[in-house]
């Protein structure tokens, strides 16, 4: 079974998002996510834009990387905005490091329609760059 671990910083938004992804396209995966500074619980909005696109990730939790350093991974995949924030380096087992870039949207400010929208955008990324990935390193 091919073992995932998707990093970012807080572990609220992309991550989760991304997590949430790689299960619902297949259900042999064995995927995780983790912050180097998890947040206190998963964006309400990143549950909501997920909800929309058919994928609970209501009772997912923001984990430590710390919790993982001892696993192996096939892929650990970072999700971080590399211009905008430092990207967490795994230190454990890992065959393949990737880094799939987004903007974080929780930093997104302005009226909830607006912060809505700012979700979608990054989970609709998120959901065509993980595709890509499954399709081409992973089937």
């Amino acid at each position: 079974m091919m073992k995932i671990l998707i990093l970012c910083t807080g572990n609220s938004c992309r991550s989760q998002m991304a997590e949430g992804f790689l299960r619902a396209f297949d259900g042999n995966l064995d995927v995780y996510s983790a912050g180097t500074n998890p947040s206190a619980k998963v964006h309400p909005m990143a549950i909501k834009v997920m909800e929309k696109a058919g994928i609970d990730i209501s009772e997912q939790k923001p984990k430590s990387v710390n919790e993982f350093l001892n696993d192996e991974f096939d892929y650990v995949i970072t999700v971080c905005d590399g211009a905008k924030e430092t990207c967490p380096v795994f230190v454990g087992k890992v065959k393949n490091r990737l880094h799939i870039g987004f903007e974080d949207p929780a930093e997104a400010k302005g009226s909830e329609e607006f912060i809505y929208g700012e979700f979608l955008r990054i989970r609709n990324q998120i959901k065509a760059a993980f595709e890509k990935f499954y399709l081409e390193r992973i089937l």
